[in-house]
């Protein structure tokens, strides 16, 4: 009796603290409030949004999710096209970065939103199931053709490969790996900012690739 009595005590005091690291967790950061621009892309039947950053707040985050969505119609608009964009309503993208599983209204457009998209669809719901990558640009590196690539795994064999922007210039490249072999991360390249064809090249022998994005107009000033 008196172990099963020293185990609860043991139980509640770690159901206390656990409740106390909600608590410890700081105040969302009005600065993030904005109007958050994000490209979406498929894997199969899942579809993911990456946010597109910019050097200054609140648009200073690289952040990846993936969005849980039952509508076909929308799977096969993004499925089927080249660039598929959305602009969501305002909101703190700090509620993303940490984590939070949200419902957010968006305006889908064919192309880039604020360069002549097409609007496909206006103040559909998407939900924001599950955080993949988040990086700020609090450490972000001076701009250099030393590429760094970060590895987000969505499947067995299946992997994003996500370039760490440095400061300007620089560019934001997505690229989906259906991998057969090691793909290099870090790699050097002709110039800070090299042309698409070069980067698909360095993932050229890693197995089937599918370029997903590839942005260089927002990192070539600060």
């Amino acid at each position: 009796m008196k172990k099963l009595f020293i185990g609860i005590l043991v139980l509640l005091s770690q159901i206390s603290f656990a409740e106390d690291e909600v608590k410890e967790l700081p105040p969302i950061d009005p600065a993030y409030m904005g109007i958050h621009g994000m490209v979406l892309f498929t894997q199969g039947s899942s579809v993911y949004a990456s946010h597109m950053p910019l050097y200054h707040k609140p648009h200073d985050v690289q952040l990846l999710y993936k969005l849980d969505n039952n509508d076909l119609a929308v799977l096969q608009t993004i499925r089927d096209g080249d660039l598929i964009t959305i602009k969501p309503k305002p909101f703190n993208l700090q509620r993303l970065m940490r984590g939070e599983k949200m419902v957010i209204n968006v305006d889908l457009y064919a192309g880039h939103f604020e360069r002549d998209g097409m609007l496909v669809y206006e103040n559909i719901p998407l939900t924001f199931e599950q955080l993949l990558y988040v990086r700020t640009f609090g450490d972000i590196k001076p701009s250099s053709n030393k590429q760094a690539y970060e590895v987000v795994p969505l499947r067995q064999n299946y992997n994003l490969y996500i370039h760490k922007i440095l400061q300007a210039p620089s560019y934001d490249h997505i690229i989906g790996i259906d991998q057969e072999a090691g793909c290099l991360e870090h790699f050097n390249t002709s110039s800070a900012v090299p042309k698409r064809s070069e980067l698909q090249y360095k993932f050229l022998y890693c197995g089937t690739m599918k370029p997903l994005h590839f942005e260089t107009e927002d990192f070539a000033k600060p």
